[in-house]
């Protein structure tokens, strides 16, 4: 029985690229860092900062701003100069407005520092995807991005427990953590990733009908964005307005929100290569992704259904994890099927601008609804809005 799990794990992660383990390493060591963003709500609605919830989630719809701004112009500039140099501006950029957005206290100043950060922040990951489509084949693609997924996941489960420590502390230290870890990423992929020629020169044939079409003239692919913002709009309510649930109506203390937050990503870390081994080309993407979108309604649901409590809490965290594990992974391997060298950039852009238009909406309308409407009305939203989606990304089937 032990062998032949061992043996299950070395083949979920066998055949991967030396420079898809050495990207995977960079986001590590980068997501690490990420404790600003899930405590943030909390950071800007506690009394030494003085702002609403509502303040507090027009400031996320700001960072979601900066992230579509973001996404736009990092796909741009992938297509135009190559994911290596964007990545690394990006991670440098990001890393000091990340120290500077912890120093100032007025509201103005940090929706602009806010609004700079996610748009600088946000131009990595058009070009971290392309990378990740650059380094791997066609038939290990989703579980080369699965890789990367791990490792913002494990990175998320070390930046979630150290930031429910560091918060319990000094708030100031989250900043300084994630801005630092974010400048070491971008040293890691100077001297340790070398730069490849991804632009330009002759273009491997991948699907003859997306060759020289742009991501704006593929229809498939528009519908497959807008059910993505629709799903992202929902799932965002786990790192914004799920914390403050946590601590306002479950009394839930910041160390254990940052257990929970851990939770999800050493889930992900654990399973989902497995999962992704054992599943990948058994069906469509689009009916795992359904699935997942499912499972990921029912955890929001059930916030409701349970009795309050911190158990329940972990339960709806643990279902939530794995209606992500089922969705993210096949949405990567839809949009990425349909693209080639030449037009990659453009797709990863607007994948990217689908979730950053949905950091626009969800936490903001998220927090409005919270402020007056209440906790309960909101899950009922995003639980009924995630299985309409689920539906919606049946009509994917013929667009695949």
């Amino acid at each position: 029985m032990l062998s032949r799990t061992f043996s299950l794990y070395r083949n979920a992660y066998s055949g991967l690229s030396r420079s898809t383990w050495l990207l995977s390493i960079v986001m590590l060591v980068n997501r690490s860092g990420t404790m600003v963003i899930p405590f943030m709500t909390i950071y800007l609605t506690q009394p030494s900062m003085g702002y609403s919830i509502g303040q507090a989630g027009i400031v996320m719809g700001i960072f979601g701003a900066g992230a579509v701004c973001g996404g736009f112009i990092g796909g741009k500039l992938t297509d135009k100069f190559g994911f290596h140099p964007v990545q690394l501006t990006a991670l440098i950029g990001g890393g000091v407005l990340f120290v500077v957005l912890g120093m100032v206290k007025s509201y103005p100043m940090i929706c602009v520092i806010t609004f700079l950060l996610s748009m600088v922040n946000d131009a990595f990951r058009p070009a971290n995807s392309t990378a990740i489509a650059h380094y791997s084949k066609e038939e290990n693609r989703t579980r080369s991005y699965s890789l990367n997924r791990l490792a913002i996941n494990l990175g998320w489960a070390v930046g979630g427990a150290l930031g429910g420590i560091l918060a319990s502390i000094n708030y100031h230290l989250l900043f300084w953590t994630d801005g630092l870890t974010n400048i070491a990423a971008a040293l890691l992929l100077k001297y340790f990733l070398t730069p490849v020629n991804d632009r330009g020169g002759p273009v491997k044939k991948e699907i003859a009908s997306t060759e020289s079409i742009s991501a704006l003239k593929d229809k498939g692919y528009l519908m497959f964005t807008g059910i993505t913002i629709l799903f992202a709009i929902c799932f965002y309510q786990l790192f914004t307005t799920l914390p403050v649930y946590y601590k306002q109506s479950l009394h839930i203390k910041e160390f254990f929100i940052g257990l929970l937050m851990a939770l999800n990503g050493v889930i992900i870390t654990v399973f989902e290569m497995v999962l992704i081994f054992k599943l990948e080309g058994k069906r469509q993407n689009v009916l795992f992704i359904r699935d997942g979108f499912l499972l990921t309604g029912l955890s929001f649901l059930l916030l409701n259904i349970f009795p309050a409590s911190a158990l329940a809490a972990v339960f709806c965290m643990i279902l939530v994890t794995f209606g992500e594990m089922l969705s993210m992974p096949f949405m990567n391997s839809f949009w990425i099927s349909r693209t080639t060298a030449s037009n990659r950039g453009q797709y990863a852009g607007l994948y990217t601008i689908a979730w950053s238009s949905a950091q626009v909406i969800g936490p903001s309308g998220g927090a409005q609804i919270v402020q007056h409407l209440g906790f309960r009305i909101l899950w009922w939203i995003v639980g009924s809005l995630c299985i309409v989606t689920a539906f919606c990304v049946r009509l994917l089937k013929n667009h695949s």
